[in-house]
């Protein structure tokens, strides 16, 4: 019975994610572009898609020896792996401590939670991407050291510590489903929905949010602000739509998931891509994703420019 009701849904599971969508519509020989994000930055760049600043990527071990003498020219800044996944082995530091004790130098980091780490255990974090800690595979990886995005102030009430990102999962260039991701206490900081961030749902037509989630279970306002989740609707949202569809033509992957961070001054701007994004969204919105991803293939036009594309899904969805 409860199969036949996600039928009825329409709801997309994994195996006919993977099936249907993923391998019938993404070259694998393309999967790179999207799993590297050294490469995805410079294929934006070559595009002409805004994305945030790479100050310096780590290649290798002894390039730890000087690096606190790097970073010291920065205020802020994001370590990531190159080729990590759901969010694991990012740090965010908001702020670069300098204390002169006996005669010597301490430096230390400040993160986006307000813990410290001294530049030792820095280094140590940034040891364990090399060693390929948080890669996919597991294989030896790069670390990225990245500009801090400041977060667009329309989240002042709707996030906890760090920075929302809007997933959109578009399919044949077409957006067909999306999602605003606030982080929360309890997931440090952090907009990543398995440890804890919330996941509301975005009308494609409008986006304004319909419906919110945190570990699949339904919730009305924010458990650290206490604000309305309802009643969101997303600046610049046409924009966002149409940087999603410009990401199909940019990595000719026909289904795959676009994250995306609205910022105070330079509007919305590419995070990051995916090849086989998760199927929360469906709940998050408490819609399935096969009705859409079939009217797509079955009757969507063909040979659209991007912004053609999204004022499509506008439109039907």
């Amino acid at each position: 019975m409860i199969f036949r009701n996600l039928k009825e849904m329409g709801i997309l599971g994994i195996n006919n994610r993977v099936g249907r969508y993923i391998l019938r519509h993404n070259p694998r020989k393309n999967y790179p572009l999207v799993d590297n994000k050294v490469l995805t930055a410079q294929r934006a760049e070559a595009w002409g898609i805004a994305t945030p600043e790479n100050y310096m990527v780590v290649e290798n071990y002894g390039s730890l020896k000087n690096l606190h003498l790097k970073l010291q020219q920065y205020e802020s800044f994001v370590i990531k792996p190159a080729n990590g996944s759901q969010g694991n082995g990012i740090i965010v530091f908001k702020e670069i401590i300098k204390e002169e004790k006996n005669g010597e130098t301490h430096i230390y980091c400040r993160r986006s939670n307000d813990k410290l780490m001294d530049i030792e255990e820095v280094k140590h974090h940034i040891s364990g991407i090399l060693s390929g800690l948080y890669s996919l595979s597991g294989h030896s990886d790069t670390a990225i050291i990245q500009a801090k995005i400041d977060k667009h102030p329309i989240f002042d009430q709707y996030s906890y510590g760090g920075i929302p990102d809007i997933r959109v999962i578009v399919f044949e260039g077409f957006p067909v489903m999306s999602m605003v991701r606030l982080p929360t206490k309890s997931s440090d900081g952090k907009a990543n929905l398995h440890q804890g961030a919330i996941g509301a749902g975005l009308n494609l037509s409008n986006g304004w949010t319909n419906n919110a989630v945190i570990r699949n279970q339904v919730v009305d306002t924010h458990p650290d602000t206490g604000h309305q989740l309802m009643g969101l609707k997303l600046p610049f949202w046409p924009e966002i739509l149409e940087l999603a569809a410009r990401c199909y033509d940019m990595v000719e992957l026909g289904y795959l998931g676009a994250d995306i961070v609205l910022t105070p001054d330079r509007g919305p701007i590419l995070l990051e891509l995916n090849a086989r994004p998760g199927l929360g969204i469906q709940i998050a919105n408490l819609a399935g994703l096969v009705p859409r991803l079939e009217k797509i293939r079955l009757e969507a036009p063909k040979n659209l420019l991007a912004k053609e594309r999204a004022e499509f899904s506008m439109k039907h969805f």
